[in-house]
């Protein structure tokens, strides 16, 4: 094994092991804020997201930059994004207004980290579930959009490899069509330094690129999905 090797191996190591005590530090603290106000709640359990971005950049020299913000429109928006790696996960929350998220609800079960995502109130629902999940999806997301949370959706459903498109799901298109709210494509290269499934942190500056408000006034929800993911995969493949 090479010292470069090595060397990626200890630092990820470290940024690994840190981040979990954060995890766990911050999952017990969350409990606490429960009966606070939901913004006072937002702000504090999202500080940990900030906290592992700061320690991912010291341990492994692994940061970020963001294009387009001159794009993010006054009013909530659905986010449609290209999903490679955990990484992006952390760096949206620094970047959108408070929001909330399309996730499986299985995430919710997971020891400490769970715990601090349930307080988010995220729209977690039943894959299994089929129309009703959609359902679902539609009316909690129309509440979270009126309550004045983004919305945050990463249609292919699951991490794909960089220079790879898994099928876009209509469901993050079908909350866009049915709440007439606009939508804001994102692409990224966070999977070149964090693979999914991968534990090597590489060092470098992802990049974020937040494309043109697609408004949906008038589009069906298989127009809108079309625009943002011809936008989403030919930014992807220029990254």
């Amino acid at each position: 094994m090479t010292a470069p090797e090595t060397g990626s191996i200890w630092r990820s190591s470290l940024f690994a092991a840190g981040q979990v005590g954060f995890t766990v530090v911050y999952a017990l603290l969350s409990l606490l804020t429960y009966p606070l106000p939901y913004g006072a709640r937002y702000r504090f359990i999202t500080s940990w997201s900030r906290l592992n971005l700061w320690w991912l950049k010291l341990t492994c020299g692994l940061s970020y930059q963001v294009e387009g913000l001159e794009n993010l429109p006054a009013r909530p928006a659905i986010v449609l994004a290209k999903h490679q790696s955990t990484l992006e996960t952390l760096i949206f929350q620094g970047i959108f207004p408070p929001q909330t998220w399309l996730l499986k609800r299985e995430l919710l079960r997971i020891p400490f980290f769970g715990w601090g995502l349930a307080l988010l109130e995220p729209i977690a629902i039943d894959r299994s579930a089929g129309r009703a999940a959609l359902r679902q999806f539609l009316e909690t997301g129309q509440e979270r959009l009126e309550a004045g949370r983004w919305v945050i959706v990463f249609p292919e459903g699951t991490r794909v490899p960089p220079g790879q498109t898994g099928r876009y799901a209509a469901g993050g298109a079908a909350l866009a069509a049915h709440s007439g709210c606009p939508v804001l494509p994102v692409a990224h290269n966070a999977g070149l330094y964090w693979p999914r499934h991968g534990f090597i942190k590489r060092p470098g500056t992802v990049r974020v690129v937040i494309g043109p408000v697609i408004e949906t006034a008038g589009l069906s929800a298989a127009d809108i999905n079309r625009r943002a993911r011809d936008w989403i995969e030919r930014t992807a493949r220029a990254l």
